[in-house]
């Protein structure tokens, strides 16, 4: 009954100048049909490079079609293919001090074929230590565009042996890079002398596609607002108690199901101002290549605002009728959404994990970067999420009205975005 009167209550105030009434443009029951498809076994967990992902990606090119949407500019169809380099290990050998390191101990990320270090190569030696931010650090060390040999506190063994397991994967890079490379190896070596590391790894170039629809603007066609969302997963994974597909529901089918939701309802009301750009991304969980991509393929200054969305499937840490916006002192794009919702009970909320750094976790960081109010939209409690990024992130697990609300919410939010009358702050570019 609560979930019902909630539910109500956003949408009673639900027919706008639209002039249409939301509760049956955007139906919970076909939210559900989507986000089961996504989520399916079937789909083998979405993850790059698999059969999966190719056939999420047929689903949502058919969802697509069927809402009468356009392909992007300058494509043939829907999907905005591109391609990506992957070096997968194959012999890793580290030595330090003589001795060899055992192999589960030690993994590298790079994106050239081969690696051989001694002490006379340029390289630097880096201590994780204990008590250091690993996300921080690790970023950093990606970020540094150095040959680094990382000696990794035993503290930190269980994320450790996580990178390690997505390093068995292969390390993927828009173009290899020779003078780049991080070799991390755990344990405690204080007294290190000596060392050198033998590394080959097979080299392969590999496809990968976002799928993008668009609907023309009526007046003000050359401005654009973008609703994202990533469709791939981790795929399959570590078995737990016999299962080994990483679903993915709330991570983030969800995302991708208010994105086809959302183009359905646009569709149909066939009154924006502005273009919009439906982006369901790929490769979001190995680095938001897909996007990265994306943003090379449209003029930032002529994006009014994006719409990222990413984990809606449970009530966020206020309950329901509520989701938050990353980046939300960045612009003043929430404060134009939260108007538009001054006459119901859904309300939006600044990003309560500020130490999570969710603004530059997903693939709104790469509109963002180059000055676009590109934002991302959640409920998702990141902080106590035991599912997040495990085999249990299932369907059965969500709770359908919590995301029908949420998509009703970030259509009826961004009206006077897609009709040209706000325009969001842009919001600062990331210094390189």
């Amino acid at each position: 009954m609560k979930k019902i009167l909630a539910a109500f209550a956003l949408l009673t105030i639900s027919v706008y100048s639209f002039g249409q009434d939301i509760n049956k443009l955007i139906s919970q029951a076909d939210v559900e049909r989507v986000i089961k498809t996504l989520a399916a076994d079937d789909m083998q967990g979405r993850g790059t490079f698999t059969p999966g992902i190719e056939k999420a990606a047929s689903f949502i090119e058919s969802e697509y079609k069927q809402a009468g949407l356009l392909p992007f500019q300058g494509d043939d169809g829907y999907r905005q293919n591109f391609t990506m380099t992957r070096v997968t290990p194959i012999k890793t050998f580290v030595n330090i001090n003589g001795k060899l390191i055992a192999a589960d101990s030690v993994f590298v990320n790079t994106s050239a074929s081969s690696l051989n270090w001694t002490n006379n190569t340029d390289v630097e030696i880096v201590k994780l230590n204990a008590g250091k931010n690993f996300r921080t650090e690790y970023m950093g060390y990606i970020q540094s565009g150095k040959k680094l040999l990382i000696l990794v506190d035993p503290q930190f063994t269980s994320v450790f042996n996580t990178l390690k397991d997505r390093s068995k994967k292969g390390t993927v890079s828009s173009k290899t890079n020779e003078n780049q490379a991080l070799v991390f190896v755990l344990g405690n070596h204080d007294d290190l002398k000596s060392f050198d590391v033998s590394y080959t790894g097979k080299l392969e170039q590999l496809p990968l596609f976002n799928v993008v629809g668009m609907i023309p603007g009526k007046t003000k066609p050359n401005e654009y607002v973008i609703f994202s969302g990533h469709y791939d997963h981790l795929g399959i994974i570590k078995p737990v108690q016999g299962d080994s597909i990483a679903n993915g529901a709330d991570d983030d089918a969800s995302g991708t199901t208010a994105v086809i939701e959302l183009a359905k309802y646009f569709k149909k009301i066939h009154n924006n101002a502005r273009t919009l750009v439906f982006v369901a991304f790929t490769a979001e969980e190995i680095g938001e290549f897909g996007s990265q991509h994306f943003a090379k393929t449209i003029d930032p200054d002529k994006v009014a605002a994006m719409f990222n969305i990413e984990m809606i499937g449970k009530p966020s840490k206020w309950g329901e009728m509520s989701a938050f916006i990353t980046g939300f002192d960045r612009s003043d794009f929430g404060t134009i959404l939260q108007k538009n919702l001054e006459d119901t009970f859904f309300k939006f909320y600044p990003d309560p994990y500020p130490d999570q750094n969710l603004f530059y976790r997903s693939d709104n960081a790469s509109l963002a970067a180059v000055g676009v109010p590109a934002h991302t939209i959640s409920t998702d409690k990141i902080d106590i999420d035991k599912l997040y990024h495990t085999v249990k992130d299932e369907v059965s697990t969500l709770d359908m009205a919590n995301i029908t609300s949420a998509i009703r919410a970030i259509a009826l939010s961004s009206r006077t975005i897609v009709s040209g009358k706000d325009t969001p702050k842009r919001v600062a570019k990331l210094e390189k």
